[in-house]
């Protein structure tokens, strides 16, 4: 299947020789859910804006539904819808006025039952008639997912969408976003919340310093890239880690009173069996065993903290 959204090559390169993206390739597969994760100033939004039409490309290519989106703008652009960071409304035009012009911006017809629907959805229909300015900064928000929707993309862009709003609107959010996938709708979100990538992503891409390190499906990055801990509860504190011990990944927590042990699940041998005997051998008693694998939000601050010639690796 042709993916519906495609980069190859793209790079940017601001006039102050700043390199905010570096040859990124990535396609993006109809009606999934595509989380995007990277630090600040890490090129995010700049790959977002690029895609947008917002900033020119200082190279590559992109596709969006095989329509290139440099020289045939207007269709590639029609089919995508744009959440950015920033609350950028006209703040004197009532909620239902806005959206409706956003429709129309595309050459939409009125279709009042769909602009009334997406309201309904945001729990801004009974705010209609309310001036932007009058709103709430987590209404202001709604606004612009209602505008984002108001020409009904194919292809959903929500940069940070729930950053520094409610429980309230996160809610809403990802419960419309669950219904635009059903419809078949393409999600690709950018997010510092890794427990919403974690529960609702397809495939997760991780981006740092302009550079795509990785794309892989959520289940396998997680399996690939995952740590296990295995927690030995002690029956008496240890002072150290003795040095018999040195061959294992051994930590020292709780006091003493916790021995945490980092392995592989993935490989042949986990040495857990020999850890464990050794520990009998020098009289280290332990009245439990607690396991844990390691979250998105582990492996994502492994692969960014790591240095670049690790990552070369």
């Amino acid at each position: 299947m042709e993916p519906i959204l495609s980069l190859t090559g793209v790079s940017k390169t601001y006039g102050g020789g700043h390199q905010a993206l570096k040859s990124v390739d990535l396609d993006i597969r109809k009606g999934e859910i595509f989380a995007l994760l990277g630090p600040n100033g890490a090129g995010k939004t700049t790959m977002i804006s690029i895609v947008c039409g917002i900033v020119t490309p200082s190279g590559g290519t992109i596709t969006v539904a095989g329509h290139d989106a440099i020289r045939d703008y207007r269709k590639a652009r029609a089919m995508i819808g744009l959440v950015p960071q920033e609350l950028a409304t006209d703040q004197f035009e009532t909620v239902l006025a806005t959206v409706k012009f956003s429709r129309r911006l595309f050459g939409r017809s009125g279709h009042d039952a769909y602009i009334e629907e997406i309201l309904r959805d945001l729990s801004l229909w009974d705010k209609r008639k309310s001036k932007i300015m009058h709103l709430s900064g987590g209404m202001k928000r709604r606004v612009l997912i209602a505008k984002a929707l108001a020409h009904e993309p194919d292809i959903l862009f929500l940069d940070e969408p729930t950053a520094g709003v409610d429980v309230s609107l996160r809610r809403d959010m990802w419960k419309l976003i669950s219904r635009l996938r059903t419809r078949g709708v393409t999600i690709i979100l950018t997010t510092h919340y890794i427990d919403e990538a974690e529960e609702m992503a397809d495939r997760v891409g991780v981006i740092a310093n302009g550079e795509l390190l990785l794309v892989d499906e959520k289940q396998a990055l997680m399996s690939k890239l995952g740590k296990r801990e295995l927690d030995i509860l002690l029956v008496d504190p240890i002072a150290a880690i003795p040095e018999a011990l040195a061959e294992w990944d051994l930590s020292l927590e709780d006091e003493g009173n916790r021995l945490r042990y980092t392995f592989d699940a993935q490989a042949e041998r986990t040495g857990i069996p020999s850890l464990l005997r050794k520990l009998g051998d020098l009289g280290i008693a332990f009245k439990d065993l607690e396991t844990s694998k390691s979250s998105l939000e582990d492996i994502f601050v492994g692969l960014v903290s790591q240095p670049d010639e690790e990552k070369a690796a």
